[in-house]
């Protein structure tokens, strides 16, 4: 199905009476519903610098390679069959691939030797069924502890995380992940203190990054993270406490106009967004750097949380096809493991 287009048979079928009946509620919701507050994209600290959407496009490149895995796979010293030839100075330390009945997650743990900015990469795939990943989104919370609370590399000192609930699945994958890449940063942030430590991942993998942002917070690690699509992982206690340790830039969540997964679980099961979004406003490939802007606080009215006051029928959170598509159009179309990304982008390319 193309972006915009009629899922097959929503509205073919329908008797007439029922159509106008429809659009009657409709426009009487439209009628009643307070506007849309406009766009401020262009408002004076909103923009984003060239310098950070470079680095937001290279990021969505970085987390695209993660597809490769459980597919074609990942070879060292860093070799692929998408995008890893676009980056000469990674080094690939190791794959993980948890399988379906683990939680889905994937990912790959790289070395970025780069002279000016060196970096310890940790990207998370997101999950290749779109059927999980409805399913778990609808995954009843539980209480969120700072995990774990005993270990012996973590902080004494980390506060509770009172009156937090967090949900289940998102949590039960990063406990699966956990073992599979925690010696790896055990040894090498120790000897690699220059290298900064970098968390990047796409929807259900967004998800998980946040979950190991806390825990390698807790150990000292400072990382830095960047999330495309991530639904919401908690509650607002949660969504603060994420807040708390990552003030400024620590933390880049970024958004699109369509995509209905940062809007997913619902917040009226008492699911909350953090802070540090930067929204794409521009429905197609490319986006420009005045197509991303910053918002404020958890929630900003003109960022992505916009599509909860639409008309229920028609609110992005609701619009689940958009999995497919804008859902994976962040800088790039991402989620396929092909030569040059998916062949999608090729068109957006020549466009440019």
């Amino acid at each position: 199905m193309r972006p915009g287009s009629t899922p097959t048979g929503l509205v073919p079928g329908l008797v007439p009476g029922l159509v106008l009946t429809l659009c009657a509620f409709l426009a009487c919701a439209l009628a009643a519903q307070t506007p849309l507050l406009p766009h401020v994209g262009d408002e004076p600290g909103r923009n984003v610098s060239i310098e950070l959407f470079a680095e937001l496009e290279e990021l969505a490149r970085i987390v695209d390679i993660s597809y490769c895995v459980g597919t074609t796979g990942i070879q060292k010293p860093f070799q692929c069959a998408s995008r890893c030839q676009d980056f000469g100075e990674f080094e690939l330390v190791t794959t993980w691939n948890t399988g379906p009945l683990m939680s889905d997650s994937c990912g790959y743990v790289a070395l970025d030797h780069s002279p000016s900015s060196p970096r310890i990469l940790v990207a998370f795939r997101g999950t290749y069924s779109i059927a999980n990943t409805i399913v778990d989104l609808s995954t009843i919370p539980q209480e969120y502890v700072p995990y774990p609370p005993d270990d012996e590399g973590s902080s004494q000192d980390e506060p509770k995380c009172d009156n937090c609930t967090v949900h289940s699945g998102f949590l039960t994958s990063w406990m699966h992940t956990r073992p599979y890449i925690l010696p790896h940063l055990e040894s090498l942030v120790p000897r690699l203190p220059e290298y900064r430590v970098t968390l990047v991942g796409h929807s259900l993998g967004g998800a998980v990054a946040a979950l190991a942002s806390l825990d390698f917070h807790q150990r000292g690690w400072q990382p830095t993270v960047t999330t495309f699509g991530e639904p919401r992982v908690g509650n607002s206690a949660l969504a603060a406490y994420i807040d708390a340790r990552f003030p400024g830039e620590g933390y880049r969540r970024v958004t699109h106009v369509d995509d209905p997964v940062p809007l997913l679980p619902l917040r009226e099961w008492h699911y909350a967004m953090h802070a540090g979004e930067l929204f794409i406003s521009k429905r197609d490939l490319p986006p420009g750097v005045a197509d991303v802007e910053r918002c404020a606080g958890d929630a900003d009215p003109a960022c992505v949380a916009a599509g909860e006051r639409a008309l229920l029928l028609l609110a992005p959170r609701f619009r689940l096809w958009q999995l497919f598509f804008a859902h994976r159009d962040y800088f790039w179309r991402l989620g396929l493991c092909v030569p040059g990304g998916d062949p999608h982008d090729w068109w957006g390319v020549q466009g440019m």
